[in-house]
């Protein structure tokens, strides 16, 4: 709707950090995520939404205009490849990094490694350009596992602060890049809602620099 600015976030970390950046611009969620049912969520404006949906899922809801603006880490934006939206802002949230990881005193073969992720774009970009071979092996969780069971040589994916590599006898390896959540908004909707969503990206860029 014209009127309406719909805001697309996910459970669980970056829900939490968003919140006081949006309570700066004046916009406060009436439900709780983590226990109401509710996928679409009022706040205390009647025309803002909040859409809760998978943190994979932001940028396709705001790619093709089911919402309006979303907030998603920069990991998974890259993944996605940004056709569709402009990325706005750094919120400086959520921050980790994106690196590969493996065993400390164990080589990687000559010629072809493999390499365990669900970062297949940013995996696969990455080496082409280092102009390595790999063989890309896609999962879906427990990446630790992989070179553990000696289904990968190596994993990539995002860390924090590597307690769980360092759990299973992992540590990291290269750092491909550096991660925080970021404010991507629909380019058409940019154009159709111009003065209201420069007005709340103003307000959010004043909250990220009083941080």
């Amino acid at each position: 709707m014209k009127d309406t600015l719909t805001i697309a976030l996910s459970k669980g970390r970056i829900f939490e950090e968003t919140m006081p950046l949006l309570k700066s611009a004046g916009i406060e969620a009436l439900d709780d995520p983590e226990t109401s049912r509710k996928l679409i969520l009022d706040t205390n404006h009647e025309n803002i939404k909040l859409v809760i949906i998978r943190a994979t899922d932001v940028p396709v809801y705001v790619q093709y205009g089911a919402a309006d603006l979303g907030v998603t880490g920069k990991d998974v934006l890259m993944e996605h490849g940004g056709e569709g939206l402009y990325e706005m802002l750094d919120l400086q949230i959520a921050k980790c990094k994106l690196m590969t990881a493996g065993f400390a005193d164990r080589p990687l073969p000559e010629g072809q490694i493999k390499v365990a992720t669900k970062f297949v774009n940013c995996t696969r970009d990455y080496f082409a350009k280092q102009g390595r071979q790999i063989e890309i092996i896609k999962l879906y969780g427990s990446m630790e596992l992989a070179p553990i069971v000696g289904l990968a040589d190596i994993i990539v994916d995002v860390v924090q602060t590597g307690g769980t590599l360092k759990a299973n006898g992992l540590v990291p390896l290269e750092h491909m890049a550096d991660i925080s959540s970021r404010m991507i908004v629909n380019t058409a909707s940019m154009k159709m809602k111009h003065q209201k969503l420069k007005k709340l990206l103003d307000q959010l860029k004043d909250a990220v620099d009083q941080k």
